[in-house]
């Protein structure tokens, strides 16, 4: 039996109400960056406009196997000079930089990359690029596109070659360039190209992506990730990224850690186990169970059961503030179902839209189908009652009828069953700051406000339920993936309610997302996932859909008048 591994990459997956893609890949990739200075008409970067060229490398020998592919969220027609079917590898080994003027091709894919390179206005998410590239999708895009079946590219015998891209402007001359290619025309221009672009050809777009441990041929990177770099050391160390695939059989003495439960960081959850006892437990000899979690002992005690009954026994915890792995260990008086639980405490706070441009354009969009997930918005569970049932009986001791009364009774036990359910309510309103909104009708490019309620309604004790702790966002411009929002808790109890964090490019401090100034006239529905509302039996969730109208956009507000 055989199975993949991921070292560190797609760990994002493993939370099970919102990333269902499977992690088919290793990741050997990390970035840095920083600011930008500032272009002019002749020379200039937008913010977004990037890609990755990706070839398909054989394992045992380091040969490249595909032609490169670019991808992008852009197609890119207005490029004019590239260099496309380059790499590293065939650079590294002597292939001279050969531009081509026009024909310039690259492959949009169906669920949008997130930035790869990051500005002073937008900082890449190293933490999305490795989930993006790792994802199953994204693997079997890369196989469609590269001629490579699925099932061999993934079977360990080869890797992804990535590079990141970027579409400027140099010269007044649109150019799409590897780092590696940037490095080599940059020394054909005599350092013009590094004089006017700087911080994009020899520092951001080289630190986009290098390499954590050595690969391929190239080294690790341990320098500086936010200072430009020469061009003989991008050509030798950075601007790589590798996506590989290495198979573990059952009997590998370091197999990856698997958690098969996931919490989000802070949050108040409830860990539960089955108890099945052959005796009876009574107040006079009860059941018990005692979870080990993160250094302390949380127990669930006076647990009372029938002979060959069942019932969960649960303790309710807070979760660390910071993401990690860690092991809960139960023990009892009672046959357990599980023993031990690995959890993964799981960030879900890192991955927020950039901030969208007002010179964005993404003229081949279609507004996409939001996701029908599965709600869980109904529970049930129970716990046993015991009381004795007294039945007296009196013992003779002669015949004179002196004797003394026994009790002969027994215990009795009864079923209380709970119940729990989860309903929701999403509003989405234009921001205050859009000066031409109309009820729910709207231009693009304006900002929007989100307000979440959610009220779980249970006949059971309050220490056996929790409120709806977490709410995320997803848009229509991302597809639904990609990019998220995670609201901020306003109250948390029976009714908890939410509304967008502040956003950082909001000029005035709002609780808003932005639309993208190219969205098209239409319903923009948003999408929210209401969770981490914990019973004894599992988690309440639910999703919640709210639709503002797209008419015009803010290039309609616009006024331009003679200077007086």
């Amino acid at each position: 039996m055989k199975r993949f591994f991921c070292i560190g990459l797609c760990f994002v997956i493993l939370v099970s109400f919102s990333f269902s893609a499977f992690a088919a890949g290793d990741s050997n990739i990390d970035s840095g960056g920083g600011g930008m200075g500032q272009g002019t008409n002749q020379n200039f970067w937008n913010p977004g406009r990037d890609g990755v060229r990706v070839t398909i490398v054989r394992e045992c020998d380091n040969i490249p196997v595909s032609m490169p592919i670019d991808f992008s969220n852009y197609s890119n027609s207005d490029v004019v000079i590239h260099f496309q079917y380059g790499n590293k590898i065939a650079y590294r080994n002597g292939k001279e930089l050969e531009p081509k003027q026009g024909g310039y091709a690259c492959i949009v894919p169906t669920n949008p990359m997130p930035l790869i390179v990051s500005s002073s206005s937008q900082e890449a998410s190293i933490h999305a690029i490795r989930n993006y590239f790792c994802r199953e999708g994204t693997i079997q895009d890369i196989a469609v596109a590269t001629g490579l079946d699925y099932d061999i590219l993934v079977s360990g015998a080869y890797k992804i070659l990535l590079e990141p891209i970027a579409y400027f402007k140099y010269s007044g001359v649109m150019f799409a360039m590897t780092a590696t290619e940037a490095a080599f025309y940059n020394k054909q221009t005599g350092n013009g190209l590094r004089n006017k672009m700087v911080s994009l050809t020899h520092k951001n777009l080289p630190l986009a992506m290098f390499l954590e441990t050595a690969d391929l041929g190239f080294p690790a990177w341990n320098g500086s990730i936010t200072q430009a770099q020469s061009d003989d050391t991008i050509i030798a160390n950075l601007g790589v990224g590798v996506v590989r695939f290495s198979e573990l059989d059952e009997f590998d003495p370091e197999p990856e850690i698997e958690s098969n439960l996931s919490y989000r960081c802070d949050t108040e959850v409830i860990t539960s186990v089955q108890l099945t006892t052959s005796e009876e437990k009574t107040p006079d000899s009860p059941a018990y169970a005692y979870f080990s979690i993160n250094g302390q002992t949380y127990s669930h005690t006076d647990i009372y059961i029938p002979e060959g009954g069942s019932q969960l026994a649960w303790v309710k915890w807070r979760t660390p503030k910071d993401p990690g792995i860690i092991t809960i260990t139960i023990s009892s008086n009672c046959s357990l179902n599980i023993h031990e639980i690995v959890a993964e405490i799981v960030d879900i706070n890192d991955n927020p839209p950039p901030d969208p441009q007002a010179k964005d354009r993404k003229e081949e969009f279609i507004i996409p189908t939001v996701p029908n997930k599965e709600n869980m918005t109904n529970l049930t569970w129970g716990e046993w009652d015991c009381w004795w049932e007294e039945y007296w009986v009196w013992h003779s001791t002669d015949e004179e009828e002196n004797g003394y009364w026994c009790d002969h009774g027994w215990w009795e036990y009864e079923w209380l069953s709970y119940s729990a359910s989860l309903s929701g309510t999403l509003k989405t309103i234009p921001d205050e700051k859009n000066p031409t909104a109309s009820g729910k009708i709207m231009k693009s490019g304006y900002g929007i406000n989100a307000e979440v309620s959610a009220s779980v309604h249970s006949s059971a004790p309050s220490d056996h339920i929790t409120g709806a702790q977490n709410v995320v966002a997803y848009f229509p411009e991302f597809h639904y993936t990609t990019y998220w929002r995670l609201l901020k808790r306003l109250h948390t109890g029976t009714l908890s309610t939410f509304e967008f964090q502040q956003n950082p490019y909001s000029t005035y401090g709002r609780p808003v997302h932005f639309s993208p100034v190219w969205f098209p006239n239409g319903n923009y529905i948003t999408y929210t996932e209401v969770f981490d509302a914990w019973t004894p039996a599992g988690m309440l969730k639910i999703n919640l859909t709210d639709i503002l109208i797209v008419k015009g956009s803010l290039f309609d507000d616009w006024h331009i008048r003679p200077v007086e």
